[in-house]
């Protein structure tokens, strides 16, 4: 992993952990519904965050080795791969 990305994605999900315990609270807490569910949205879309850095550096560095070293194959299973897990999103 790229040295950058892993700092980047290791404070985004010191964040989010810090959301999650908000979120915690606000159960607890017997917050009003529709706050909780918007806290909930912030989530995801921070976890989208995490997973788009992770796409990003492996493609930029995992695959780009596979197909550097002839593992084509192997390089177009994981794209097809994480192609279809963003289409379950949709």
């Amino acid at each position: 992993m790229k040295t950058d990305t892993k700092y980047k994605v290791v404070r985004r999900l010191k964040l989010i952990e810090g959301q999650v315990r908000g979120l915690q609270r606000m159960v607890d807490e017997e917050k009003y519904c529709v706050d909780i569910i918007t806290q909930t949205s912030a989530i995801k879309e921070a976890l989208s965050g995490v997973e788009g850095l992770m796409l990003e550096n492996h493609l930029s560095t995992h695959v780009i080795e596979q197909m550097r070293s002839g593992k084509n194959k192997q390089a177009i299973s994981e794209i097809l791969k994480v192609y279809r897990l963003a289409q379950k999103k949709k």
